[in-house]
C-alpha cells in the first residue's frame, strides 16, 4: 500500500468515528444498567426495530452462551419490542426515530456505543436473527474462546453468516414467540459459495448460499456478503466500515491464516427465513431504508408471496459446528 493509500484509509476510519460520535445526538437513553458491569464483560450490541417475536429466544440464547449485557438501540420500534427490552436487567436501551439508512444501517449509532461502552472489552455485534456457533460451542462457553483468543493475542474472530431456512413454504411453519428458530429453519447450502480477497481491506469476500441463488441468479456479484468479523476485542479508534463485513485498522481483517494454516473461525446461523419475514419484508420494502433502497426485501416479499420452498439439491440438515467444519464452513484451527 502506498502512502497516499495509508493516509486515505486513516482519513476514513476518523470520519466514521466522527460520524458516529455526532450521530450519539439521535440517541435517547431508556434504560441505562452499565453502572453494574462486572470486570472485563462480554458485550453484544445490537439495532432492532419490530422484532418482538424473536426477542425472547435471542436473549435466552446469548445468555447461555456467557454474554454479559447487551446493548440495544430501538429504531422506532411500535411492536413492544423498546418495553420488552427495557424490563430485561442486563440490558441497557437506547431509542431513536432518525433514519436507519441514513446512520450507515445503524453502525453509526452502534459505533458510538462501542467506543464508549465497548472499549477493552470483547464485543459482539450481531442482529437478533444472527446467532453465533463457534468451535466447542455446545461445550464451551463466549468467554473461554475469547480466554484463547486474549492468549492467542488475537483481536478479532470472524464468522461466516449461513442462511437457515425450511423445508417446504415459509408460511407452513409458523414461528411462536420464544421458540428455537432451527425448529423449523433446519437446512443451509452446503455449497455454492465463492470466496475472494478484498486487496484493498486485506478481508475475505464470501458471497453464495439461498439468497444468491435465488433472488440474485442473474446478478450474483452483488449477491450480500456472508463474511462477518462480529466479535472484537474493541479499541477506541476501531471502526465498522461496511456493516460487520470489514473493519479499519485493516489489520483486524486478517482472520485467515496467510502462512497456510487456518485460524478459528465460526458461523452466524442466519435465521431470517421464517414466516415473519412476509411481514418485515412488506414492511422494509415500503420504508427503503435497507441495502439498495430495500431492492433485496422487495424481492423477499415477492418470493414470500409465492411462498417458495427453499430446499435444493445442496441442502444439509443443520446437526453441529462439527459438521459445520467438516464442510469447511469455519475451523477450530489450533485450539484444542
Amino acid at each position: 500500500m502506498s502512502i497516499f493509500e495509508a493516509y486515505g484509509m486513516r482519513l476514513r476510519r476518523r470520519r466514521l468515528l466522527a460520524r458516529a460520535f455526532l450521530k450519539r445526538r439521535q440517541l435517547a437513553t431508556v434504560a441505562d444498567r452499565t453502572s453494574h458491569l462486572r470486570p472485563a464483560p462480554i458485550l453484544l450490541f445490537s439495532t432492532v426495530r419490530n422484532e418482538r417475536i424473536r426477542l425472547p429466544y435471542f436473549l435466552e440464547y446469548y445468555r447461555k452462551l456467557g454474554v454479559d449485557h447487551f446493548f440495544f438501540v430501538d429504531n422506532g420500534s411500535d411492536d413492544g419490542s423498546g418495553e420488552y427490552l427495557a424490563a430485561q436487567n442486563d440490558v441497557s436501551l437506547w431509542s431513536t426515530y432518525a433514519g436507519y439508512k441514513q446512520s450507515r444501517h445503524g453502525m453509526d449509532w452502534i459505533m458510538h456505543l462501542l467506543r464508549r461502552y465497548g472499549t477493552g472489552n470483547w464485543c459482539l455485534t450481531v442482529d437478533v436473527d444472527e446467532f453465533l456457533v463457534y468451535p466447542f460451542s455446545e461445550t464451551r462457553s463466549l468467554r473461554a474462546l475469547t480466554d484463547w483468543l486474549d492468549a492467542s493475542r488475537a483481536r478479532a474472530f470472524s464468522s461466516m453468516m449461513l442462511d437457515m431456512y425450511p423445508r417446504g413454504g415459509m408460511q407452513e411453519q409458523p414461528y411462536r414467540e420464544g421458540q428455537n428458530p432451527f425448529e423449523i429453519a433446519q437446512f443451509f447450502d452446503s455449497g455454492n459459495y465463492t470466496i475472494t480477497r478484498n486487496w484493498k481491506y486485506r478481508n475475505l469476500w464470501i458471497q453464495g448460499g439461498p439468497r444468491a441463488r435465488m433472488f440474485f441468479g442473474e446478478t450474483p456479484e452483488i449477491a450480500p456478503a456472508m463474511n462477518k468479523i462480529p466479535l472484537v476485542k474493541w479499541e477506541a479508534g476501531f471502526a465498522y466500515v461496511s456493516s460487520t463485513h470489514m473493519m479499519l485498522p485493516r489489520g483486524l481483517n486478517l482472520v485467515y491464516d496467510e502462512g497456510g494454516g487456518e485460524k478459528p473461525s465460526g458461523c452466524l446461523l442466519h435465521a431470517k427465513f421464517l414466516n415473519t419475514l412476509d411481514e418485515k419484508a412488506q414492511e422494509e420494502a415500503t420504508r427503503r431504508q435497507h441495502y439498495a433502497n430495500g431492492a433485496e426485501y422487495a424481492a423477499y416479499r415477492d418470493s414470500a408471496e409465492k411462498d417458495h420452498d427453499m430446499w435444493c439439491n445442496w441442502s444439509e440438515k443443520y446437526v453441529n459446528w462439527r459438521q459445520l467444519e467438516i464442510l469447511g464452513l469455519m475451523s477450530k484451527g489450533n485450539w484444542a
